[in-house]
């Protein structure tokens, strides 16, 4: 059987195929993120308070986080190269944050998102990543920030994410944070259910401390827990029989309390 002869030429491209070959069996794998150590970053996060950084609006206007202090207020961090992962979590968060205002009324909390990659993730970046995804809603803003800052508020929030040779390699994490500025719950998924963000901000809302006893802010908070989730749906709507119920205790309440006053009265 006669051999095979190589020119020299197709010799030299073999061997040099060979070595490359060799070369990259003994070269270390990138290491990605560690996902049981991220998600244990990201859970002992909750409780714990968000600095006041000084972050830049896509309009390239200052912005500060304590402009959101008093409300809840919906974080998550992209990265304005990914074509997978952040547009589709950024698109999924826009419908949850629709039936959020919806239910929870109009400026009662408020949304932002921001580039962790500097300086590609620019203020101009930011602006024409929320064009893309096609983000128009109210109180939703999308910000730049100095790398030191950046790192900074992924430490706050418990994000965390490494570099890799075509992006960045995170897992998917929407924070909710409270009033006081401390993180208050972590949603995970590219799409998690609608209600795993909207529980949390309404549990916020509904719980929180009221300036009086006024009337409307009674009903308000009796309509934000009478209202549930309707998985077939999709959406929330108010349970009519536990507002009913609700009403009904209130009023055989202040019935026995005025009666009980109006007998303190006579004697």
């Amino acid at each position: 059987m006669p051999l095979l002869r190589l020119s020299p030429i197709a010799c030299t491209l073999f061997l040099a195929a060979l070595f490359a070959n060799a070369a990259a069996a003994h070269e270390p794998a990138k290491a990605g993120l560690d996902r049981p150590a991220a998600l244990e970053t990201s859970r002992a996060a909750v409780g714990k308070e968000v600095g006041d950084y000084a972050l830049t609006d896509r309009f390239g206007r200052p912005l500060r986080l304590a402009a959101y202090r008093g409300r809840p207020l919906v974080v998550s961090l992209v990265y304005t190269a990914c074509t997978d992962v952040c547009p589709v979590t950024t698109r999924f968060l826009a419908g949850a944050i629709r039936e959020a205002q919806r239910v929870l009324g109009p400026g009662t909390f408020a949304t932002l998102t921001v580039g962790y990659n500097p300086p590609s993730d620019s203020p101009v970046a930011m602006g024409d990543f929320a064009r893309r995804n096609a983000i128009a809603l109210p109180d939703w803003e999308f910000a730049a920030a100095e790398p030191a800052t950046v790192a900074a508020l992924a430490r706050d929030l418990g994000f965390s994410y490494v570099a890799t040779g075509g992006g960045f390699d995170h897992i998917a994490q929407t924070t909710i944070v409270d009033g006081a500025g401390r993180v208050y719950r972590q949603v995970y998924g590219e799409e998690p259910e609608v209600r795993q963000i909207v529980e949390p901000m309404r549990e916020l809302i509904a719980g929180a401390p009221s300036s009086g006893l006024a009337l409307p802010v009674v009903l308000e908070k009796i309509r934000l827990w009478c209202t549930v989730y309707d998985p077939a749906a999709g959406r929330y709507r108010l349970d009519y029989a536990l507002f009913i119920e609700i009403l009904t205790g209130l009023t055989v309440v202040g019935g026995v309390a005025l009666f009980l006053y109006r007998g303190r009265a006579r004697a």
